[in-house]
């Protein structure tokens, strides 16, 4: 698609509609004034067709509008917001066809209804400066509803981790090395690996590799442990075993210039994960722990480490498994940042499979709910010191009957000097889960009542509080004028 050229063709195209509803003329009517074909003046509408010279001045004159008005790019106040979102070319960075939107669709509806367009992606735009919404936020939103859709399971993905185990002749039951993962690209890919000390230059030390692609050199942390290294070498074996060219070069990311490299980052952790955690082994060892009565927090730790990945890279394995293979569809991955030494907690990744579960990130700068296990997790890892402490909880929402099940993981977060982070995995309890899980109603998993935030939370007596229910209470204020207000209509109608 020629951006500039569509662009004026639709611009027109809008400006003729506006034209000829502004004369309360169909489309037949105007045909009929001018002696163009309908289907004709149709395209040029929908911004399929620019008109010559002479049908322009016709149309100008039969619609008492000036040729320089009909042909000038401005756009009346009323439309205005349309045309700066044709003319930025977002539409092109909008991953339409992930979701099986065809641009053109998208073009027709703008088409016939500009106006009610023009309200409604005004109101996104205002929400959006609202909550600071970035265009990097835009496209994550975007990777995680396709996630979503799809119960974060790609069985094109699986099927490619396994055609390349087969190529490259590694056991898919048994872990990889660091010293497989780094032969395979230095031999099959020419790579060269460096590790330096990234953490030297303080603009680098959030990052954990750099790729060269003019030498094809990996440059790598030294700071980086076992887990984090197998795990970037596994995502550069992704990008080139599945031809992924528009890439990022940073592990973490710093900018992503277009959709695709999102897109692109998510193929390749998701072939690096399922590199690294086979999903069979993890069906398997799932399917031994699940048969236990009374798990100790111990031995979840031992079987994520049957596998040489992160808390993070396990906790996303299952959010690919659990749904799949063990029919469980209602859940939610949360990671939560904390500062050490502040009171605040952030959530920085969420995914939401099948539905949107609770809890879930608000932008408005309120206190996430401490009874949290995501929480307790960060407390007890700082209060104990431990490199990696596990909670498992069982949260009822105060604001439902809906009850999950969450396992928890706390450590130190790899990128961020003086933080940590929890990685947790909530799964909606239900008749079946119950029967999956053997040790759901053991008495040493806690159960505890819990909200989304504070501000929202009606729970009294709440220790933990860390913040008063305003949003509540300012709910509750109107519900009860509103209930007044409806009396004294009633007493004087």
């Amino acid at each position: 698609m020629n951006i500039e050229k569509d662009y004026i063709k639709l611009i027109f195209g809008l400006k003729l509609k506006q034209a000829r509803t502004n004369k309360n003329l169909s489309l037949f009517g105007l045909a009929k004034i001018t002696d163009l074909s309908k289907s004709y003046l149709n395209e040029i509408e929908k911004g399929k067709k620019y008109p010559k010279t002479d049908k322009i001045i016709l149309l100008s004159e039969k619609l008492d509008v000036s040729y320089d008005h009909m042909v000038s790019l401005k756009l009346d106040n009323n439309l205005a917001p349309i045309g700066e979102i044709l003319k930025s070319g977002i539409l092109k960075e909008i991953p339409l066809d992930i979701f099986g939107i065809q641009e053109n669709d998208l073009i027709d509806i703008i088409a016939n209804a500009p106006a009610k367009v023009n309200a409604f992606i005004s109101t996104i735009i205002e929400i959006a400066q609202h909550y600071n919404l970035t265009r990097e936020s835009f496209f994550l939103a975007a990777l995680r509803s396709y996630q979503e859709a799809h119960n974060n399971y790609f069985e094109d993905l699986e099927l490619k981790v396994l055609q390349f185990s087969k190529a490259f002749h590694i056991k898919v039951d048994a872990e990889i090395s660091i010293e497989e993962l780094s032969a395979i690209l230095i031999e099959e890919y020419g790579y060269t690996i460096q590790e330096i000390v990234f953490s030297e230059q303080e603009e680098l030390g959030d990052l954990r590799s750099i790729f060269v692609p003019k030498s094809r050199t990996l440059l790598l942390s030294l700071d980086i442990d076992e887990p984090q290294k197998a795990f970037i070498l596994a995502k550069e074996i992704a990008y080139n075993y599945l031809e992924i060219t528009e890439r990022l070069f940073t592990f973490s990311w710093i900018k992503f210039d277009n959709f695709d490299q999102v897109l692109n980052n998510f193929y390749a952790s998701y072939f690096a994960g399922a590199l690294l955690i086979p999903r069979q082994q993890l069906i398997d060892e799932l399917n031994l722990f699940l048969l236990k009565t009374d798990p100790k927090p111990q031995e979840m730790i031992q079987l994520m480490g049957k596998f040489n990945v992160s808390p993070e890279s396990f906790y996303q394995r299952l959010t690919n498994i659990l749904p799949k293979d063990f029919q469980l569809k209602n859940l939610f991955f949360l990671r939560l940042s904390h500062k050490i030494g502040a009171d605040t907690y952030q959530i920085k990744k969420e995914l939401h499979i099948t539905n949107q579960q609770e809890p879930h990130a608000n932008e408005m700068n309120e206190h996430y709910c401490r009874r949290w296990v995501s929480i307790k997790t960060i407390e007890n890892a700082m209060k104990q010191n431990k490199n990696h402490f596990f909670d498992a909880q069982i949260s009822r929402y105060d604001n439902s009957s809906n009850e999950y099940l969450v396992f928890s993981s706390a450590t130190l977060d790899p990128f961020k000097k003086d933080c940590l982070r929890s990685i947790s995995v909530g799964i909606l309890i239900t008749p079946s889960v119950k029967k999956k899980f053997k040790f759901i109603d053991n008495k040493s998993i806690q159960k505890q009542i819990v909200g989304v935030t504070c501000e929202t939370c009606a729970v009294k007596n709440c220790l933990e509080r860390a913040s008063p229910p305003i949003q509540l209470q300012q709910k509750i204020r109107n519900e009860n004028t509103d209930l007044i207000v409806q009396q004294y209509m009633a007493k004087f109608s």
